[in-house]
């Protein structure tokens, strides 16, 4: 793509990655407009996070005039709330362990906020994103990023070949200390700032008091079972636990215990050995795929059952379907209901979907 005064907005956050990104961009000689969105006012009097505090805001405002840009805030408070929080703690009340940054880029950043960009005639959307966009063919590729502690493509698996289209991704091919050198060299007033870890809305008091506020029903007292039905105690709440979870199941077990399932219906947690959590097969819904799959009946590629999971051999059967049955090579101790699937072939990313429920192939749920 020819840079000369191509109109692009890059999406700021005040922190260093899309700094650099945006004053890449510049140098590269587009005619860049930095935009930062308002996502979530709760807690913004008690911490910093990324959905809307004052002190990134003028980071980000900082940035955008040290580097000559025009720079806006965008408010869709209520596009993040219906799309993102509203179903995290709807997909919480059923057990489920959601993503939301997954749905953030899916139905925010590359939904709402790109719709506003396009229809303002601007023809190009970057982000700070550690992943890779490449034209192929015609068609539109999503890489993994260079830096393999940084990349991000799991979080944009969610994207379609139209919003692909209209992206750049300036840090696709750096690694994080490149970038910090970059911020330094342009002189960046962000160079040293710290990565966000949490989710943005969560805000200073933590996850429980978020939940408290925002759903009480989530923490409605149950039993805690064995998978052969024998109560063993109590919980004060599903969303306190997730699968794979060995912390605070009580003491004087003859071998180390694991939760192995949430079961919504009876609110109860089931627990067993690490021999009964393994678990080889699973089922995944709402499906996005970014490199076409019609036609294969046995597709064999890699998954990554969480963000921060090692990609696995996989098969799966028939990807043309709604709901598509997955197996992996050997039993995973983690596959988490709620969790994203996201499927590579190489650094490719072939699609994802929300894992819906998990079994063994051997027929034991």
């Amino acid at each position: 793509m020819d840079p000369s005064r191509k109109k692009i907005v890059i999406a700021m956050s005040g922190g260093v990655d899309s700094s650099v990104a945006a004053a890449l961009l510049v140098q590269q000689g587009y005619e860049v407009t930095g935009m930062m969105l308002k996502l979530w006012s709760d807690d913004c009097d008690e911490a910093e996070n990324a959905c809307c505090p004052p002190e990134a805001i003028n980071q980000a405002r900082q940035v955008a005039n040290l580097l000559g840009i025009p720079f806006y805030v965008l408010d869709v408070q209520k596009e993040f709330k219906q799309q993102v929080v509203d179903r995290f703690i709807e997909a919480l009340n059923l057990g489920l362990t959601p993503n939301p940054c997954y749905l953030c880029n899916q139905k925010i950043r590359w939904g709402v906020f790109i719709d506003r960009v396009l229809d303002s005639g601007i023809p190009y959307f970057a982000t700070g994103h550690y992943a890779q966009v490449e034209a192929v063919e015609g068609a539109y590729v999503l890489r993994k990023g260079l830096d393999p502690k940084k990349d991000q493509s799991y979080v944009l698996s969610g994207l379609s070949q139209d919003q692909l289209s209209h992206t750049l991704l300036p840090l696709g091919k750096l690694t994080k200390p490149e970038v910090r050198q970059l911020a330094h060299q342009f002189n960046l007033p962000v160079a040293e700032k710290h990565d966000s870890q949490d989710l943005c809305f969560i805000g200073k008091a933590g996850y429980r008091e978020f939940l408290k506020r925002n759903s009480p029903n989530a923490f409605a007292a149950g039993e805690i079972r064995t998978v052969s039905g024998t109560v063993v105690g109590s919980h004060a709440g599903l969303v306190n636990y997730t699968i794979g979870q060995r912390k605070g199941l009580g003491a004087g077990n003859a071998e180390p215990v694991y939760v192995v399932e949430k079961d919504t219906q009876q609110n109860a947690v089931i627990i067993g050995t690490a021999a009964d959590l393994g678990k080889d097969r699973f089922e995944v819904v709402n499906l996005n795929w970014i490199q076409p799959v019609q036609g294969q009946l046995d597709l064999r590629c890699e998954v990554k059952i969480r963000y921060k999971a090692l990609p696995v051999s996989c098969v799966i059967h028939d990807p043309s379907l709604s709901t598509i049955q997955v197996q992996v090579e050997h039993p995973l101790r983690d596959i988490t209901p709620g969790q994203i699937a996201v499927f590579y072939a190489g650094d490719t990313v072939i699609g994802s979907g929300m894992i819906k429920s998990v079994s063994s192939s051997g027929g034991k749920e």
